[in-house]
């Protein structure tokens, strides 16, 4: 593990721990005892997002496509590795590309589908936030609430700029020459050819507009997971507040990308937000932890399955 993975994980620890301990930790657990095996029902609400993730991505793999099943298996361990272990945030996705290839496409096209699916996946995402501050603005009269929209708005504009721009500038074409070059880089000599596949699926626009169509439904589908875990605790919200505290918890989890799993930063960004709509900070941080926990539920059985598709020799059909 790297020293700024470690350190990152620390920090955000420390970070949780100290809201937990200054926000009533006895009423954040009556809350979270509250709601017992509904926490089952949050993470059975969470399955359709991420098939919508993998049809998403399933339509920029090219022909023959693997299995949805398969597919939606790489995709499981993808999200586990990333919000369970302490990497980098695009930890998941090199093992994306790795267990892809060794189903049979070819490593520049998994390459280059991972990519671009990763380009969709954050400029929908700041589409759906730019959506609900729109919603949030619309109705409401805070001064911070208008702060804080503003603020998420502008820096997932630049995130998506910094992104897609560093692909059109040729920064593939540096990941090619430094594989040519061998040496530390002779593992990277087979990603020949990356920044044309990656080009290749930018110029049709259909399978382009289809996959950011299926992420946008996927971001918009976690409304009703939040929309429920909100009536779990005891509180009764409407569909619009649900909008507002998905969307901009999920920029807030972005902006603290540094931090394994934003820990810390999520929570805190959760009291803030939450504040806006007269959420107590119990219940806040509540909120917060049953997403947590549903992490767990699925991301355990997530890491198993990794384990199991690197076996040697272990190929799972396509």
């Amino acid at each position: 593990m790297k020293r700024s993975a470690i350190f990152g994980t620390v920090v955000g620890l420390a970070l949780a721990v100290s809201l937990l301990l200054r926000n009533d930790l006895r009423g954040i657990g009556e809350t979270l005892l509250g709601v017992g095996w509904g926490i089952l029902l949050i993470a059975a609400l969470h399955l359709p997002q991420t098939l919508f993730a993998v049809l998403g991505w399933r339509v920029l793999l090219e022909e023959p496509r693997p299995r949805l099943w398969s597919v939606y298996g790489i995709r499981w361990v993808r999200d586990s590795i990333n919000t369970l272990l302490p990497v980098a945030k695009l930890g998941g996705d090199v093992v994306r590309v790795r267990l892809l290839s060794r189903r049979g496409t070819r490593l520049p096209a998994a390459a280059a589908s991972t990519v671009v699916d990763i380009s969709l996946e954050v400029t929908t995402q700041i589409a759906f936030t730019l959506g609900a501050v729109l919603v949030l603005l619309a109705g409401s009269r805070l001064k911070d609430a208008s702060q804080l929209a503003i603020g998420a708005g502008a820096g997932g504009v630049i995130a998506a700029f910094v992104l897609i721009g560093a692909q059109r500038l040729g920064a593939l074409k540096l990941v090619e020459r430094l594989a040519a070059r061998g040496g530390r880089w002779s593992r990277l000599e087979m990603l020949s050819g990356l920044h044309g596949d990656v080009e290749a699926l930018y110029r049709q626009p259909k399978r382009i507009l289809l996959s950011a169509g299926l992420h946008f439904t996927a971001w918009f589908l976690g409304t009703f997971e939040t929309y429920a875990a909100i009536e779990l605790v005891g509180l009764h919200a409407t569909i619009r507040e649900a909008l507002i505290i998905e969307a901009l918890g999920h920029a807030v989890r972005a902006a603290g990308f540094a931090i394994p799993g934003a820990v810390g930063v999520q929570e805190g960004g959760y009291l803030v937000i939450c504040a806006m709509f007269g959420i107590a900070p119990p219940q806040a941080l509540a909120l917060a932890l049953i997403h947590r926990i549903r992490e767990l539920i699925l991301g355990l059985p997530g890491l198993l399955l990794w384990h199991r598709m690197e076996r040697p020799g272990d190929r799972v059909a396509a």
